[in-house]
């Protein structure tokens, strides 16, 4: 690419801004101005990015005219109250948090080739799926060749950091308290976590679903275009640092192909296979990687038309920040 452009960084100071700014000098990204931006508290802090240091800055003082893009990856609050005077200065926005409409943000998932880039009118903005999301959407990609499920069923097993460093740095305490016989006080979520998986991940609604798996749903039926499509999700906090574990079941209207399968999963871009008698883990696979791991790849224990696997994928690198990044080298060739 041989256009720069001038970008903005909102949430610079979290793990997944940190990344962001790391992916965007390993991938020599074409950047002119940098400006990192993040709440009044964390302002002052400075980051690495191509041999110099940049001081974080208030993003509440920033104007976004000086700014063609602009990352959100701090929370939902901070988008909603953002957003409009992004779009109102001119400047295109790739969020993060979940935090807009998907009638308003499509999501853009590059591995989906031809059909990722969505018709968009500048100053436009985009949806980065949530890393769930992302995972589960480039294996069924990589599947649509052979088989369109009906109905998917999704148990996200994710990490403490889904939560931020806040989440990150209550698991750390709460297992040092545990470890040295000291009572335990919780703080950024409202039981232990440590040594225990949590069921709920945010409040849920009047008939028992949070947020997260509603949105989850509702990216996956976007990503995979069959709006028609049963999403079932269930989202629970586990006491694993980064990186996400989820069990996936597709139910199809004809036989699951095993050998099939394989061969598709074996040969998609972004996607690693492990072999066969062995899974992939988080922690031992995926983290710090740019892959989706696979295995576990078998038909349901009774029927023979719904195809069960298992999917390993670093949330914070590949869920969130590459995604992002990847999704602004193809929206810039069409919108910048």
């Amino acid at each position: 690419m041989s256009k720069t452009i001038n970008i903005a960084l909102v949430g610079a100071t979290g793990h997944v801004g940190e990344a962001l700014v790391e992916l965007l000098e390993e991938r020599d990204f074409p950047v002119k101005d940098l400006h990192l931006l993040a709440s009044s508290e964390s302002a002052g802090q400075s980051l690495s990015f191509r041999g110099r240091q940049l001081r974080v800055r208030s993003l509440e003082a920033f104007d976004f005219t000086q700014v063609q893009l602009a990352f959100f990856a701090a929370g939902v609050e901070v988008t909603r109250a953002f957003h409009e005077a992004v779009r109102a200065a001119g400047c295109s926005l790739i969020d993060l948090s979940a935090a807009l409409p998907l009638e308003l943000a499509p999501c853009v998932l590059p591995e989906l080739g031809e059909g990722a880039t969505p018709d968009l009118t500048a100053p436009w903005q985009v949806s980065v799926p949530t890393p769930s999301a992302t995972a589960c959407a480039v294996v069924l990609a990589a599947l649509k060749p052979l088989l369109q499920p009906r109905q998917v069923q999704l148990n996200a097993m994710l990490s403490i950091s889904t939560l931020g460093r806040s989440g990150v740095q209550e698991l750390a305490r709460q297992t040092a308290e545990l470890l040295n016989a000291r009572p335990l006080e919780t703080q950024a979520v409202d039981r232990q976590i440590a040594f225990n998986v949590l069921a709920q991940v945010g409040a849920v609604d009047e008939q028992g679903h949070a947020e997260l798996e509603k949105r989850l749903a509702a990216e996956l039926q976007q990503l995979s275009g069959l709006p028609g499509l049963a999403v079932g999700a269930t989202c629970a906090l586990v006491p694993v640092f980064f990186g996400d574990s989820l069990a996936l079941a597709m139910q199809s209207d004809v036989d699951i192909d095993i050998a099939a399968v394989q061969r598709l999963l074996e040969t998609a871009a972004g996607i690693e296979l492990v072999e066969a008698g062995d899974y992939p883990t988080a922690v031992g696979d995926a983290v710090g990687q740019d892959l989706v791991y696979v295995g576990r790849v078998r038909r349901g224990v009774s029927d023979p038309r719904q195809l069960n696997l298992w999917i390993a994928s670093d949330n914070v690198r590949k869920g969130a920040a590459l995604n992002a990044v990847q999704i602004a080298e193809l929206l810039i060739k069409h919108y910048l």
